[in-house]
């Protein structure tokens, strides 16, 4: 970090703020989404980097910065070896959490193996962790972990702020169980065409069942847009949130 005023700053007050001040007792968890106009997350050979620019970057290790833990799906650590850090804001690293309901897990995840913050595991068995790593046993059902179980585990154990950064899965997952509270979707304007969708649910009939949250817009700095979405309030307006380009947003009109 170089100490440049990053372009999404100017949103800790508002889209971060909600995440921070959680009262006692009570959870939040936010998810974390990253996809191009056509909602794709990964071109079909799985190329991903970068999709989104600078700014949404930025947000994600805000969001990071702003949880006690960052929640992660084992197919992700296989597919992309995460950090799960935060390096590009200030901020201490949270917690890094893995859903492994089958034990696939490498050894050596780079998220597992760094000591900088606590570890955890979440499966539906006990097998050998690397040293330090803490296990988390939880019953499957149909072979899946239970998001609501995963949630109370976690709170049980101190962490009652939860980011779900991936993947597009298990974000997935924990919308249709109605375990998410706020949807971070960061769209850039790209479009791929083919490849991997981002949220996949449960299928519904008439529009009337889709979810359609209050959600506030922020268009960012360098192109790509915030969508702030709060699942607990349906049927909810979209606000576009806009301020001046020297708070690192794009004016309105």
């Amino acid at each position: 970090m170089d100490g440049r005023s990053t372009p999404v700053d100017c949103l800790t007050h508002r889209a971060l703020a909600r995440i921070a001040d959680v009262p006692q007792g009570s959870t939040l968890v936010v998810a974390q989404l990253g996809q191009s106009l056509d909602g794709r997350i990964a071109t079909p050979t799985g190329d991903s980097r970068y999709i989104n620019r600078a700014a949404a970057l930025d947000h994600l290790h805000h969001l990071r910065a702003a949880v006690d833990a960052v929640v992660v799906g084992v197919g992700t650590v296989i597919a992309d070896d995460p950090q799960l850090t935060v390096r590009r804001v200030a901020g201490s690293n949270p917690a890094r959490v893995v859903l492994d309901p089958r034990g696939r897990l490498p050894p050596d995840a780079r998220c597992m193996t760094s000591p900088n913050a606590r570890r955890l595991v979440v499966s539906g068995a006990s097998v050998p962790r690397p040293a330090g790593v803490e296990e988390v046993v939880l019953p499957l059902a149909g072979g899946r972990l239970d998001p609501h179980a995963i949630i109370a585990a976690l709170a049980a154990r101190g962490m009652r702020r939860l980011l779900i950064e991936g993947g597009a899965r298990t974000i997935s997952a924990f919308l249709d169980a109605g375990c998410i509270d706020r949807l971070h979707l960061l769209v850039a304007p790209i479009i791929i065409g083919s490849g991997r969708a981002g949220l996949e649910l449960a299928p519904i009939g008439p529009l009337s069942e889709a979810l359609r949250p209050a959600t506030d817009i922020y268009p960012l700095a360098d192109g790509d847009i915030l969508f702030d979405c709060d699942m607990r309030r349906r049927n909810g307006e979209a606000s576009l949130v806009a301020e001046t380009d020297a708070r690192g947003l794009r004016p309105h009109g």
